[in-house]
């Protein structure tokens, strides 16, 4: 066989192919011998019939059957020969096939640029301080305290906070929405993520009271028009909390003390600040070796991922009954600076996909049966699926070669980070190589001892 590749871009390439009739024979013959075993001819037995009478009784059968295995075949040992690594299905052409001449086709293809790898040892980066404020506590122990409170009837009009039982429907045209009717329902005021404009409707309502306002749905089939909606409050009641004192503290939690609570809630919040440190860490390393090199990006695979990243928020969004001109609304952007976002985002994470592919290359980093599950595990848990389910989708779809590249690109991006001098707002230095999965600090790995790899909280 002989092939050439032309490169039509750095991230493109045509390959041209040539393979001589001795290399196609046994795949004829292959070919041959599964349609006799197919086909009855009178005078032959089944599997017996000779290849002039298969191609006499069916022109150019074998040779089609054979062209299958032949192309996918000779096209990765091409690959293979010219050192390319594809990243789309080809787009193939035959150019020539005779009965006993050889077989030319061309292979355009999506392939993997070519990077020069800077250097990244001695990377440095910042991030912004971590602070935990006494706000902060109190925020998480208020919501404790609401965890544990009671609900009282009282003869007043709502007021924001309060939690109400409401009667709700809506109407357009004097119609009934289909879908838009509720009744007995308990909503709390101010809560929002409902519908438009319910809370300020809510505010100064009484008991078997009445209030009408206009508002356009987020989904069924009138999203985006106007209807007409009557909520009727036939209960209010606020939240009595209990005291903050120790008794508060011993009903709640495991701790004697109120102030042992506090710290603990300090603490748990100090850890969690502590990853998404990290995570910032991370992001702010990589971003500075991304700055030191040009990585050519194949427009196909951005625009995928693109279209992927859309399609992702506009299921979220539909779940939330949110539309995209209500959290372009809230996000404070416009559709244009949206869009722009989205891409310059999506384009800095291909970079960096093939710069981590790059550095693992380097390093030689594999991984081992062990890594894989955990990761599968772990992956699983973020869906919220079945670990066994997720395991025999992820072999059943030829996913784990995915997967395998996701470890890897960690692993490529945990040596840049701990090769790295990452800085606080105020000068002090991060302890990131000890970092643990719940945030803490561990003591430093033994020799030759892996350490414990802190769980990702951020994605691109």
């Amino acid at each position: 066989m002989k092939s050439a590749v032309e490169t039509l871009s750095p991230t493109r390439a045509k390959l041209t192919v040539e393979v001589p009739f001795e290399e196609l024979k046994p795949s004829l013959d292959a070919a041959y011998q599964k349609i006799a075993k197919q086909i009855n001819v009178p005078g032959f037995r089944r599997g017996k019939v000779p290849p002039a009478v298969i191609e006499r009784q069916f022109p150019g059968a074998a040779r089609d059957e054979a062209l299958n295995d032949i192309l996918g075949a000779k096209y990765v040992e091409a690959l293979e020969e010219n050192n390319l690594t594809p990243l789309a299905q080809p787009e193939v052409e035959v150019l020539k096939y005779d009965d006993e001449g050889p077989l030319e086709f061309t292979a355009e293809v999506d392939v993997k640029p070519e990077i020069t790898l800077p250097s990244y040892e001695g990377l440095s980066a910042s991030v912004e301080d971590l602070a935990v404020t006494d706000e902060d506590v109190a925020e998480q122990v208020d919501a404790l305290r609401e965890r544990f409170g009671t609900l009282i009837d009282v003869e007043r009009p709502a007021q924001d906070g309060d939690f109400v039982v409401i009667d709700l429907v809506a109407t357009q045209d004097g119609e009934v929405v289909e879908g838009a009717e509720i009744a007995g329902f308990s909503y709390k005021v101010g809560n929002g993520g409902m519908i438009d404009g319910l809370d300020e409707a809510l505010v100064g309502v009484g008991v078997d009271e009445e209030k009408t306002f206009t508002t356009q749905l987020v989904s069924g089939e009138l999203v985006g028009q106007d209807v007409e909606v009557k909520v009727k409050v036939t209960q209010v009641q606020e939240q009595e909390l209990p005291e903050l004192d120790d008794d508060f503290a011993q009903e709640a939690s495991e701790f004697d003390t109120l102030e042992e609570l506090r710290t603990d809630v300090r603490e748990r919040l100090t850890r969690g600040k502590r990853l998404e440190q990290a995570a910032a860490a991370r992001d702010a390393v990589l971003e500075s070796l991304l700055e030191k090199v040009e990585i050519p990006l194949p427009e196909t695979m951005v625009t995928e991922e693109l279209n992927a990243r859309r399609a992702n928020l506009e299921q979220q969004l539909q779940y939330a009954g949110m539309t995209l001109e209500k959290y372009l609304e809230d996000e404070k952007q416009t559709q244009e600076e949206f869009e722009a976002d989205l891409e310059r985002r999506v384009r800095d994470a291909v970079a960096a996909q093939f710069l981590l592919d790059e550095i693992a290359d380097k390093e030689e980093l594999g991984i081992d049966q062990a890594e894989l599950t955990q990761h599968m595990i772990r992956r699983a848990q973020q869906s919220g699926q079945d670990p066994q389910e997720f395991v025999n989708h992820m072999f059943e779809h030829n996913h784990v070669p995915e997967l395998v590249q996701e470890i890897r690109r960690g692993k490529a991006l945990q040596i840049l980070v701990e090769g790295a001098e990452v800085k606080d707002g105020s000068g002090n230095v991060l302890e990131l190589k000890n970092l643990q999965a719940d945030g803490s600090i561990g003591e430093p790995a033994a020799e030759g001892e892996e350490p414990a790899e802190a769980e990702e909280t951020t994605e691109d």
